[in-house]
């Protein structure tokens, strides 16, 4: 068991245009939310978190996540050092490795070795700051990444707050290994359900490196201010699910509630392109497992009732439009 509260995040479930940030930031900040969190979807998430940052001035600032291996780790230590220079040490950077197919067909780069791969990316964003916040000499040569060579007219100098936090998503054993060991925590999949944090990803991270490793995580949320909104959002959250679940890398997660055959068919739809006809799929109780629902002004202390002692952060996601207050 974890101890405390759940702290109660704010999570940008479909990404956050730069239009939108400030309000959203400060929505979130006034509603009582500890934390915002972008996510590399339909937009990227830093450029979003650089006006958050300016417009408050308690909340956590966090990707959850950016693809790590399709950037090079100077390009994100630059981004992720001058994000938290002028965050004031707010910034927590989540790193996710993205799945095979989006890496080599989306982003047209190698995918190979992905936990060896992000152990070392850590390893060498560590160094990168380390020689800008410290002066430690450069001097990462790893199997993956070589970082050797930092010249005075590249070296951004001291951010004046330390390195960010780094917090990775993590699903199977070998990358929760490498988030407990070698981050200062872990993002799980929305798919994360009580059962599965207690049973499957708990004890992955049992006995982290750090003592101060978090555990964070996505809720989706069903909610609403009346019946239509709310029957909407449970459609909405209906269709998630099924995407998640038609993914390869998340079968074990359906599989652990005996869902493999529904974690089959909802694959087989999902390259036939009937992304509608997969929510239907989705029956109450699956919903109920996967997700909370709550009139608004009880989401967050039903997630509390869920979380407590599984989970350091929960992450409200709604994958619908709705309104920032929530706490």
């Amino acid at each position: 068991m974890r101890p405390g509260p759940v702290a109660i995040d704010l999570y940008t479930g479909t990404g956050l245009r730069l239009e939108d940030a400030r309000r959203v930031a400060v929505d979130a900040e006034r509603a009582g939310f500890e934390g915002l969190w972008t996510l590399e979807a339909h937009t990227e998430p830093f450029l979003p978190l650089t006006l958050a940052a300016e417009h408050t001035a308690r909340l956590r600032l966090g990707t959850a996540v950016a693809v790590a291996l399709v950037r090079n780790p100077m390009v994100v230590a630059h981004l992720a050092h001058e994000l938290n220079r002028y965050a004031r040490g707010r910034l927590h950077l989540g790193l996710g490795t993205q799945v095979g197919a989006h890496v080599v067909r989306r982003f047209g780069e190698p995918f190979d070795h992905p936990a060896d791969r992000m152990r070392e990316y850590v390893a060498a964003l560590r160094a990168i700051w380390a020689r800008w916040n410290e002066g430690v000499p450069l001097d990462h040569r790893g199997r993956f990444y070589r970082h050797t060579l930092m010249t005075p007219a590249f070296d951004p100098g001291p951010s004046g707050y330390g390195p960010p936090r780094i917090h990775l998503a993590a699903v199977g054993p070998r990358m929760c290994e490498v988030a407990a060991h070698d981050a200062d925590g872990l993002i799980a999949h929305p798919l994360s359900s009580p059962r599965i944090l207690r049973e499957v990803v708990g004890p992955r991270v049992s006995s982290p490196a750090a003592q101060h490793f978090e555990l964070s995580c996505p809720v989706m949320v069903v909610t609403g201010a009346d019946e239509e909104s709310t029957d909407a959002a449970r459609a909405a959250v209906r269709r998630q699910i099924a995407f998640y679940a038609s993914t390869p890398a998340y079968r074990d997660v359906l599989g652990h509630y005996g869902l493999g055959d529904l974690a089959d068919r909802l694959r087989a739809m999902s390259r036939a392109g009937q992304w509608d006809a997969m929510a239907e799929l989705i029956d109450d109780d699956v919903l109920a497992e996967f997700s909370v629902e709550a009139p608004p002004e009880k989401v967050a202390a039903e997630i509390r009732g869920r979380y407590d002692g599984l989970l350091d952060r929960a992450m409200v996601y709604r994958p619908y439009p709705g309104p920032t207050a929530l706490c």
